[in-house]
């Protein structure tokens, strides 16, 4: 260690027959307080009820960055505390960075000397460092990224013998983290948790922290876990922080664990002088491991408790706060609070339902063009002004398609784009080597994904194969399997591969049949998976073939991360975009095009992004899609936490409101294609909650897209449940149609089916020049995508402008005249 020591200069400053401070120091550090009188009432309060815990209530957009900086220098100015005597914590390097700005400005220092501002890891490794012996480490200990613990466990997963394909160490270290998240220990996990990662969880991770010990290493779970257990062990330890830190202060207190909680609480316990600021209405990431307990119970936690509530905000106009309260006053466990604004009242919160998700994204597209050019009568917005924000990351793909096919700038926030993700660009590989077998960029990709036992001694034996007979790499490959060259593993599996390569390609000759499976039976792919060779399948079932023959689509359905879910989704939304293309080198290309026309990087863009990652932002024109039952609220989210899970649901539908600052539109579907099948959709509950007072219901007319009917189905909704403003929201769409009718009398009956129902095989098996011949101009009606006009004819192909699908192409077989709509069974 150096001879200077931080942490004992400190110590002496903070005993009691330390030197003052001299005046002409204090003169010379003394401010005016202007700070103050940029609060408002509620703000102020907080700022000056300087002793003793303080809750302070921040509702979205009220200012609480500016009250909680406030009230650090105002301990500073007021001579309460020295910046050293002061512990400021938050979740984000960029919050505290702002912080630390925010107070240097006030005082005039550049917040330089707020040592003990930063993220809970950040001080934490301070802490640590000074006490780690205790913990049987050194004071030199290495902190391991996530990439070096996987590393690690998996190590002591092959030491155990356990299968890593059924149990990886990917699963492992969630279930870790999340222990840890809790502040449990290995002598502190609960005997019911003890059983988990297949009954050997506990003993894995007794003998995981013997191995970071030995390695003087550890995680950044460890890093609080270890504070906590320090604080608890030895009193003199904590006793000696309770003297450092005078005050404590914490940001967006509802998204701390438990562990952090407990590292807070002790801390506390000293002068007993915390404030914490945050909203238990934004308490949005319970799934990884944020209890919004923990803001609940502040007042029992802390007896004597000061709660302040910041209700009036600065960003929305009243209709969105309106809508934003109604809908969050659905929740039971909930400290309660008013949000309230001076602005004028603005546009209400406008709703609008449309056919289906790819309307949706079309609607949404216009309206950002028309917002753009200022056509509407709000003045115009940049793209820059607009968000777009989801509940999954799977329904970005429509937006993307859209936009990039009209060519509107956007960016995604908070991941790659659609076509950019990791499995949607292995997918395509597969694609692309079954549609081109010379591929050897895509074969590349994907020859060892899922894991087929080649290492790079066997991939580069291929390599040099290929070259010496100037061959592709698949060839190669089976070239050398031919001549045994590829033994072990890697020659089972990769003869797997060959085969169904070759198996693959011959699927790609698209007859008559194949094109009636992609367009009318959506639930016909378990059972054409084994195809024989007269029976080829259409591209759309030949995509779920081929990532599930290939084990692409298990390796995932196996892997327990966080983010696999996720990565399901987004296969399933590829598969859905190959509906609009005749086969999969269309639409390879039409992706390959779309990219390489990417918009430059000075150029403004609208934004698209999750809910969960919005928070904290704003933005004037948002747009909140997909608020169907099962989408959002989230079904799996209502599964795995029930009542619980649905109050989360509520938050971050409240969150998503309140981004907007002035323009909020919320849409819904009524049919989307889910695992595979088109289903009629249910709006959102979260829709029923909306105040109708501050609710604009979009009409046809009003949108500019025709018609302009009312279907007035008022009675025909009765047996469903919706609210009068669902009902409003669908009647003005004009959806008005025969399918939707069916679609009603489905519902209504209690079942959640496709719109296009399973049929027989041989009902399929129909001749297609049995057709009818459809002129440019003909009205004809489609059992998918409704009613439309014919825009161009070809011999079996038509070119069709739908009026709620837009324009598609369609076989001649499969379409009616609309006269005759009435004949098609569904």
């Amino acid at each position: 260690m150096s001879d200077f020591d931080e942490f004992d200069a400190f110590e002496a400053a903070a005993a009691p027959n330390a030197t003052p401070v001299p005046l002409s120091q204090r003169a010379m550090g003394a401010r005016p307080a202007t700070y103050l009188d940029e609060l408002n009432p509620a703000q102020r309060e907080a700022v000056e009820r300087l002793d003793g815990p303080v809750l302070m209530l921040a509702g979205a957009g009220t200012g609480k960055t500016k009250a909680l900086t406030a009230r650090i220098a105002h301990l500073i100015n007021t001579h309460r505390a020295r910046p050293d005597e002061i512990l400021a914590v938050t979740f984000t390097n960029k919050a505290a960075r702002e912080m630390k700005d925010r107070v240097g400005n006030y005082l005039g220092n550049g917040g330089d000397s707020m040592r003990w501002m930063g993220t809970f890891h950040a001080i934490c490794v301070k802490l640590l460092r000074r006490n780690a012996e205790l913990v049987g480490l050194k004071s030199n200990f290495t902190i391991l990224d996530m990439d070096d613990v996987k590393r690690l466990l998996k190590q002591l997963i092959e030491a155990e013998g356990i299968d890593r394909k059924r149990w990886p160490e990917r699963e492992l270290a969630g279930v870790i983290d999340a222990w840890k998240n809790r502040a449990w220990t290995p002598e502190k996990v609960p005997t019911s948790d003890a059983s988990a990662f297949n009954g050997k969880g506990l003993e894995l991770y007794k003998q995981y922290q013997r191995r970071l010990r030995e390695l003087n290493a550890c995680d950044f779970g460890d890093l609080l876990v270890h504070m906590v257990t320090i604080f608890q062990k030895h009193d003199d330890v904590l006793a000696q922080y309770h003297r450092w830190f005078k005050y404590v202060l914490v940001d967006e207190y509802q998204d701390t664990n438990v562990a952090q909680y407990l590292w807070l609480r002790l801390l506390a316990q000293g002068h007993k002088n915390i404030c914490c600021v945050g909203d238990d209405d934004q308490s949005i990431y319970g799934w990884r491991g944020a209890e919004v307990g923990n803001i609940l119970k502040f007042e029992k936690d802390f007896p004597g408790a000061h709660v302040v509530r910041l209700e009036q905000n600065y960003r929305s106009t009243p209709h969105i706060l309106a809508a934003a309260s109604a809908v969050i006053a659905g929740n039971s466990n909930r400290l309660g609070k008013t949000l309230w604004t001076e602005r004028e009242d603005g546009e209400k919160v406008r709703l609008i339902g449309h056919w289906d998700g790819d309307e949706e994204a079309r609607w949404i597209g216009e309206e950002a063009e028309s917002i753009q050019r200022g056509t509407r009568s709000m003045a115009s917005r940049s793209l820059e002004d607009m968000a777009i924000l989801v509940r999954a990351s799977h329904q970005m793909r429509a937006f993307e398609d859209r936009f990039l096919s009209i060519g509107l700038p956007y960016r995604v926030i908070g991941g790659p784009r659609f076509y950019e993700r990791m499995e949607i660009r292995d997918a395509m590989a597969y694609f692309r080597v079954v549609t081109s077998p010379e591929d050897d960029l895509a074969f590349e990709r994907i020859v060892n994904t899922p894991k087929r036992g080649v290492g790079d001694k066997a991939l580069q034996n291929i390599q040099i194969c290929a070259r010496e007979n100037s061959v592709p790499l698949l060839e190669a490959t089976r070239i050398l399997l031919r001549d045994g060259a590829i033994k072990g593993k890697a020659k089972t599996e990769l003869s797997k591969l060959v085969e169904s390569f070759e198996r693959w390609s011959d699927m790609t000759r698209v007859g008559r049949v194949s094109q009636v499976v992609d367009d009318h039976d959506d639930d016909l792919f378990e059972d054409i998976s084994e195809p024989d060779e007269t029976v080829q399948v259409g591209h759309i079932a030949l995509a779920e073939i081929i990532l599930d023959e290939s084990g692409y689509t298990s390796m995932w359905q196996k892997d327990k991360t966080p983010e696999a879910p996720g990565r399901l989704e987004n296969l399933k939304e590829l598969v859905k975009a190959l509906e609009n293309f005749d086969n999969l080198q269309g639409f390879l290309e039409h992706v390959s095009l779309i990219m390489e026309n990417d918009s430059s990087e000075s150029e403004e863009k609208l934004t698209i992004m999750t809910l969960h990652g919005a928070k904290g932002l704003e933005f004037p024109v948002v747009f909140l899609p997909g608020w169907e039952e099962g989408l959002f609220p989230s079904q799996r989210s209502m599964d795995e936490s029930g009542q619980k899970g649905l109050e989360e649901e509520r938050r971050l539908a409240y969150v998503g409101i309140t981004r907007s600052e002035a323009l909020c539109t919320i849409s819904f579907a009524g049919n989307r294609r889910v695992y595979g099948q088109w289903q009629s959709q249910l709006p959102g509950r979260f829709i029923d909650e909306l105040p109708e007072d501050h609710v604009e219901v979009l009409s046809a007319a009003s949108l500019g897209t025709g018609g302009g009917r009312s279907s007035g189905f008022d009675d025909d909704f009765s047996d469903l449940g919706m609210s009068s403003m669902q009902k409003r929201a669908i009647n003005a769409d004009g959806w008005d149609t025969p399918g939707f009718k069916r679609m009603q009398a489905r519902q209504a009956g209690g079942a959640r089916t496709s719109v296009t129902p399973k049929r027989k095989r041989s009902n399929l098996m129909v001749d297609g020049d049995a057709q009818e011949l459809f002129r440019p101009g003909d009205r004809i009606f489609q059992t998918k995508f409704g009613y439309g006009t014919v825009m161009e004819s070809s011999r079996d192909t038509l070119d069709v402008e739908f009026d709620k699908a837009g324009s598609k192409k369609v076989k001649a077989g499969f379409v009616v005249a609309a006269d005759r709509a009435g004949d098609v069974p569904f």
